[in-house]
C-alpha cells in the first residue's frame, strides 16, 4: 500500500471551505421543486440533503426516489426517514411509474437516476414496482439513459435479476463503507458481502451491463481498508466507483471522524483509475449520482448503442 498519501484533516471546528456550498436557488430549481411537490414525488436530493441539489436542479437534473419517503432500514449515516416494517408503511402509489415518467419528460433529461427506499414490508421488497418504473420510462423515451441505484433486496437474486431484466443502462448499488465499519454504519440487514454479491449477480446475468458503487470517506476507515474495498469491487466486475465526504445530517447520526482533503480525494481517484475502473468520480462533494459521472457514462453508453445498432448491418453484409 502506498504510504505517501495526503494526510487527513481532523473534524475539529467548523467545516473546511471546500465543503461550503450556496443555498439552492434559481428559476429552474423552483419550477422542479413545485412540480415534484404537486405530483407528491420524492427525490433523494431532498431526503438526503445532497449538497449538489441546487447545482443539479438548476441544470435540470434530479434523482427520483421511489416508494415513498420512509425506509424500513435504519442506516446511521442516512437522513431518510425510518419506519418499522412490522407496523406497516404507507402503501406504494400504483401510478408512481407514470408520474415519474411524466416528470422526466417535463424536465427534458437525457440521463436519469432512479433509486428507492428499502421496503422490507413488501413481499417482493418493491422490486416489481421499481422494474415497472424503468420499463415505463423507457417506453416513453427509448433514447433516455437510465441509471438505477438499488437496495440490496436482502440478497434475493431473483429480485435483483428481475430488476436487471428491465434493462437499465447502469445498475448501481452502494457499498457505502469498508467491511470493518459496515455493521456500525449500515443497518444490520445490509452486509458488506451481501452488497458485493448484488453487483456480482448483475454482472453474471449480463456482463455488458455497467455496474457502479460508491464509498463514503471520513468515517474512520484506513487507506488499507479502502484499497481492499476497491479490490473487492473490481473482483466482482464493478465498472464505476465514486468517492465522497461523509457529512453528518443531524446530531443523531454518526459523527464525522475526519474531513478528507481535495488532494486526498484526487489521490484516491488516481489510485482507483490505475486499478482499471472505467470511470472514477472523487471529491468532497461528490455523491453516487454525480453530474460529471453521468455525462461521462452518457458518452460511453451512446457509443455502445451506436455500435450495437451497426452490428446487424455488418453481419448481414458479411453473410452476403
Amino acid at each position: 500500500m502506498k504510504t505517501d498519501s495526503p494526510a487527513p484533516k481532523k473534524s475539529h471546528g467548523p467545516k473546511p471551505e471546500w465543503l461550503k456550498v450556496r443555498a439552492p436557488s434559481g428559476e429552474n430549481y423552483t419550477r422542479i421543486k413545485g412540480m415534484l411537490g404537486e405530483l407528491k414525488l420524492a427525490t433523494v436530493c431532498q431526503e438526503a440533503k445532497c449538497p449538489n441539489m441546487g447545482e443539479c436542479w438548476s441544470g435540470g437534473t434530479a434523482t427520483f426516489m421511489l416508494m415513498g419517503e420512509v425506509c424500513t432500514r435504519g442506516c446511521r449515516f442516512c437522513n431518510v426517514k425510518t419506519g418499522n416494517a412490522k407496523l406497516g408503511l404507507p402503501p406504494v402509489d400504483p401510478f408512481e411509474p407514470e408520474k415519474v415518467a411524466y416528470s422526466i419528460s417535463q424536465m427534458k433529461l437525457h440521463y436519469v437516476v432512479i433509486t428507492s427506499v428499502d421496503r422490507d414490508d413488501m413481499p417482493d421488497q418493491g422490486s416489481d414496482h421499481f422494474a415497472r418504473t424503468v420499463k415505463t420510462i423507457k417506453k416513453l423515451d427509448p433514447n433516455l439513459i437510465i441509471e438505477i441505484l438499488t437496495p440490496d433486496f436482502r440478497g434475493d437474486e431473483n429480485l435483483i435479476l428481475h430488476l436487471a431484466k428491465a434493462k437499465p443502462d447502469v445498475f448501481a448499488h452502494n457499498i457505502e463503507t469498508v467491511e470493518r465499519l459496515t455493521p456500525r454504519v449500515r443497518d444490520p440487514r445490509a452486509t458488506y458481502k451481501q452488497s458485493m454479491r448484488v453487483l456480482q449477480a448483475v454482472k453474471e446475468f449480463d456482463p455488458s451491463m455497467y455496474t457502479k458503487s460508491s464509498i463514503m470517506l471520513g468515517l474512520g476507515e484506513t487507506d488499507e481498508e479502502v484499497l481492499q474495498t476497491l479490490k473487492d469491487l473490481r473482483a466482482v466486475g464493478c465498472d464505476v466507483v465514486t468517492f465522497g465526504q461523509y457529512l453528518q445530517p443531524t446530531e443523531k447520526h454518526l459523527k464525522v471522524i475526519e474531513y478528507v482533503t481535495p488532494e486526498k480525494f484526487a489521490w484516491w481517484q488516481k489510485t482507483a483509475e490505475d486499478m482499471g475502473f472505467l470511470y472514477v468520480a472523487s471529491g468532497p462533494l461528490v455523491r453516487s449520482s454525480y453530474r460529471a459521472g453521468e455525462f461521462f457514462m452518457k458518452g460511453v453508453i451512446e457509443k455502445k448503442r451506436k455500435a450495437e445498432q451497426q452490428e446487424p448491418a455488418t453481419t448481414t453484409a458479411e453473410g452476403n
